[in-house]
């Protein structure tokens, strides 16, 4: 064989490898977000449902803004992530139906008492319930006590991961408190518990790195501060393309902390804001003088606003091809 023909088939059989790939890589995990008010970013939105090319579908802190596992917009949920157990990140009570309520004033008026909205969900939806820390047992005894599989409730802490459905699972550290409500206890335990006015304790709060089958990583901080984990193991390590960032000030990063964040330790394509404390948008645009406002000046990279029902798509690289 001739040298050029040679090379000719080392190139035409390159280029076959590329055409192969390129289906895998062009495509996009959908992002969308479950808010109080549909199409507007509210202060009691946090959850999240991620979808990956292969159909798992992943849902963030439902909080309070899920209506319960009965919530039309769920659809199905193969695996549910909780970054810590305060009630407007693990459900202790939301709304009749979405939408109900407004904005500033959402409607909570379901109590999720004792089980917490996560629990609910993952008994309806036989989801995987994904958790750092010493949070597993908490609700592996919780799915047990209603009838579900215990193993449903699986660890990835930190340093480690697992991989459900193609999705790969690993948490990272936030800087948040962490105590779990008597009242997810109940019973006389969690009386005497709440009249001394202590919390459960199941270890750190935790944010979570996600690859997708396409190729993107994404992080979700969580409630945290700054951490140099944010640039040595999220940023170094993983190489987080795309970020979910809290920006609500008081319980975690304000807008302030949450551009250094972004701009100068993780340093992903593109940021979802998230968890804002406050009315973000109005007719789904950006509240001038709110904090939304501000953290979107001071970022360098692209910033989602996750308005409420409207779903974007994100390729490996974390940028938005579609809804942003």
């Amino acid at each position: 064989m001739s040298m050029t023909n040679r090379f000719t088939r080392i190139a035409s059989f390159s280029a076959i490898c590329a055409l192969l790939a390129f289906p895998a890589l062009a495509q996009t995990v959908k992002v969308t977000p479950l808010g109080g008010i549909a199409g507007e970013f509210c202060p009691q939105d946090r959850a999240l449902v991620f979808e990956d090319p292969s159909g798992t579908r992943v849902l963030y802190d439902p909080g309070r803004t899920v209506a319960g596992a009965d919530d039309p917009r769920l659809g199905k949920i193969d695996i549910i992530l909780v970054s810590h157990m305060h009630g407007d990140h693990v459900g202790n009570a939301h709304g009749k139906a979405p939408n109900s309520g407004s904005c500033d004033k959402p409607d909570v008026s379901v109590s999720a008492l004792p089980n917490t909205s996560v629990v609910n969900i993952a008994l309806a939806k036989k989801s995987k319930i994904v958790t750092g820390s010493e949070m597993p047992p908490f609700f592996a005894a919780k799915l047990k006590a209603n009838g579900g599989d215990p193993a449903n409730s699986m660890l990835a802490r930190f340093g480690g991961s697992v991989t459900v459905g193609g999705v790969r699972i690993a948490t990272v550290t936030a800087m948040h408190s962490n105590g779990v409500d008597p009242d997810f206890i109940g019973g006389d335990l969690g009386k005497a518990m709440k009249d001394v006015g202590i919390a459960g304790d199941v270890g750190l709060a935790t944010g979570y790195v996600l690859r997708f089958s396409n190729g993107l990583v994404t992080y979700l901080s969580g409630d945290t501060g700054i951490t140099a984990d944010q640039d040595l193991v999220v940023r170094g390590h993983y190489g987080a393309k795309l970020a979910v960032m809290n920006i609500g000030d008081g319980f975690s990063t304000g807008p302030v902390e949450a551009a250094y964040v972004i701009n100068d330790l993780v340093k992903p394509a593109s940021v979802i804001a998230s968890h804002a404390n406050e009315v973000g948008t109005v007719n789904g645009k950006v509240r001038t003088g709110s904090k939304t406002e501000a953290f979107m000046k001071a970022v360098k990279v692209p910033v989602h606003i996750p308005l409420s029902g409207k779903t974007m798509a994100f390729d490996s690289a974390g940028k938005c091809t579609d809804g942003c």
